[in-house]
């Protein structure tokens, strides 16, 4: 019996350390792009991840993953223990759609890290009904205000257990920004994404700054994407843009309830 109980508090006591060791392995994969790595400083993928609460043996969709900048991530940490779904553009919706997936196919395809990996489009039914432990997106939320945004949230929902969680990363508008403007400079105010999330299941848990950056003025005349890594404007101002880096961004955690 004393074996057993300690046994037990070991486990305890040192699984948080496997899980953050594991997690520090994933962000220092070979199977990571230069590229990709470059922007860590920006996105603090151990920090945001930690915040979110995602363990190895979790069930994770990562919604819109565009060129895969997390899942290159996600994909490394749960590939044992969990499970990654992706919920990509529908090939059908668009070119641009078709092009963006067909790379992310190909990446999927160029690693055994990415076997277990479930593609499926972001328009369909992502999971069975209350299989998911945590649903993740990154800078997407500017792209689906309209009639894209209830569907998403809603199969979100659907797919996440009692009690799941919905971890949120985007630009931050300026408070007043009108809907308008957000869906054209690619920020979105805390209020609206709020509001807009909690209606429909959710309840914010919990906010962070780990993605906040007061050097972003939020005024520049190609939106968020002037900024890097898009640099919209080219070789114009480039310096200067450069110097601000990524935009700023809020972090929120929400439970369904």
């Amino acid at each position: 019996m004393f074996m057993k109980t300690l046994v037990f508090i070991l486990f305890i006591f040192f699984n948080p350390l496997v899980s953050a060791d594991s997690l520090k392995s994933a962000i220092e994969s070979e199977i990571r792009s230069n590229k990709n790595i470059a922007r860590d400083i920006y996105r603090n993928p151990y920090e945001t991840l930690s915040f979110f609460g995602i363990r190895p043996d979790m069930k994770v969709i990562e919604l819109s993953p565009g060129g895969g900048w997390y899942t290159e991530i996600l994909a490394h940490y749960l590939k044992d223990e969990g499970e990654l779904i992706a919920a990509h553009f529908d090939p059908s919706m668009s070119d641009f759609a078709k092009r963006v997936r067909r790379n992310f196919e190909k990446k999927l395809a160029s690693s055994s890290v990415y076997d277990n990996v479930k593609l499926v489009s972001l328009n369909e039914k992502y999971s069975e009904v209350e299989s998911i432990d945590a649903v993740v997106t990154f800078r997407n939320l500017h792209n689906w205000i309209g009639p894209n945004w209830d569907f998403i949230i809603k199969n979100s929902h659907k797919s996440l257990k009692k009690g799941g969680l919905l971890g949120v990363v985007e630009h931050r508008a300026k408070e007043g920004t009108s809907l308008e403007n957000m869906k054209k400079t690619g920020y979105v105010t805390e209020e609206y994404a709020i509001e807009s999330i909690e209606k429909l299941g959710f309840k914010l848990v919990a906010k962070s700054e780990i993605n906040s950056n007061p050097k972003d003025t939020k005024d520049h005349p190609k939106g968020v994407w002037t900024l890097p890594p898009v640099l919209r404007l080219k070789e114009l101002d480039q310096d200067k843009y450069l110097q601000i880096g990524e935009s700023d961004r809020f972090t929120f955690l929400f439970k369904k309830i």
